[in-house]
């Protein structure tokens, strides 16, 4: 199983290392200790704190509870830009800590009414996603 460190993991859970700690000692998560006696928790535990966080926290009531969809990735955000000319808009949501970006018609921006502030959620779709690893 992969180990990972507390820093490592309050900077991909989006929290502070104090956060990752006080977690430990409340049993929300485990830890170990590496070679080099620095304590680190299990990447797969890990994985599944973060899904029962973001499961608590869906926030796909905000838009509209759709229903049942064929795409399995929403994010869900504040639309914090969006720069338009008369044909296409490029739209921008802070989703968490995360900025997603879509080119939109201008004609859906004004439809779907959207504007900075306003809650949309990115309905993600792809045939091609690639992943890269962590650098050794």
């Amino acid at each position: 199983m992969a180990k990972i460190r507390i820093s490592a993991a309050a900077s991909v859970m989006g929290v502070s290392d104090d956060t990752i700690r006080r977690w430990i000692d409340s049993g929300r998560l485990t830890a170990d200790t590496d070679d080099s006696g620095k304590r680190v928790v299990d990447g797969a535990e890990l994985v599944a704190l973060a899904e029962e966080i973001a499961q608590a926290a869906s926030l796909e009531h905000l838009d509209g509870g759709a229903g049942h969809r064929s795409a399995r990735n929403h994010l869900t955000g504040l639309v914090s830009r969006i720069v338009s000319d008369q044909v296409m808009s490029q739209v921008e949501l802070q989703c968490g800590n995360y900025r997603v970006v879509s080119l939109i018609s201008t004609e859906a921006v004004q439809d779907l009414g959207l504007e900075v502030g306003s809650i949309a959620t990115a309905v993600i779709k792809s045939t091609n996603v690639s992943i890269e690893g962590p650098r050794p």
